[in-house]
């Protein structure tokens, strides 16, 4: 473990999923990666993450994955969600997957979901939102979302891209991989470099 990464050790962290189903996989793989290097994480679901069933997985098994990995209860209520600020439960708040849904919705102060009113919550007290974008439009209808979330204190971004340049011209993701290094430099109130991959 590099001495940057022994940072995490102790870092309380919200760690919330949106419904991008088709990343949960690599979301999960860097759920893990994190608690190996000692943070201590709660995880977090919209309604539609911890609701649906997809092609990708049953909703159950994705429940209980992030319970199981955490050994936290699962935040998947707006009543359990409101705390989070008042109770300063996280030193960082992440969202892996962050959907164009979601973005939006922060971006316009729209709190209608737990991981919006978690993020709400957290960010009353300074504290960094690193979003990590899967957004099929992210090149459209969301890119100012994007714009007007980079322009705002405390949203930090996980390095992203075009996934499919030629199948799919508009849709982002960011490269999960970096998520570690995001949080690092979000929590020393830096947007960690460079953001477009």
């Amino acid at each position: 473990m590099s001495d940057d990464f022994k940072r995490l050790e102790g870092i309380k962290i919200g760690y919330a999923l949106c419904g991008s189903f088709c990343t949960f996989s690599k979301s999960i793989e860097q759920l893990q990666r994190i608690i190996s290097l000692g943070a201590d994480v709660t995880p977090v679901m919209s309604f539609n993450a911890a609701s649906m069933d997809t092609r990708f997985g049953k909703a159950e098994y994705f429940r209980n994955t992030l319970e199981d990995i955490t050994g936290r209860r699962l935040i998947c209520t707006i009543e359990d969600a409101e705390p989070v600020g008042p109770k300063k439960m996280f030193d960082v708040f992440v969202i892996c997957p962050c959907t164009g849904n979601t973005l939006a919705k922060l971006a316009w102060g729209i709190i209608d979901t737990p991981v919006t009113m978690a993020a709400k919550s957290h960010i009353r007290n300074d504290r960094p939102v690193v979003i990590a974008p899967s957004t099929n439009d992210g090149l459209a209808g969301c890119a100012k979302n994007i714009g007007m979330l980079l322009n705002y204190k405390s949203y930090y971004f996980v390095p992203f891209g075009q996934d499919d340049s030629v199948k799919k011209p508009r849709s982002l993701v960011a490269d999960f991989n970096e998520l570690p290094e995001t949080v690092l430099a979000a929590l020393d109130g830096k947007q960690y470099q460079p953001i477009i991959i």
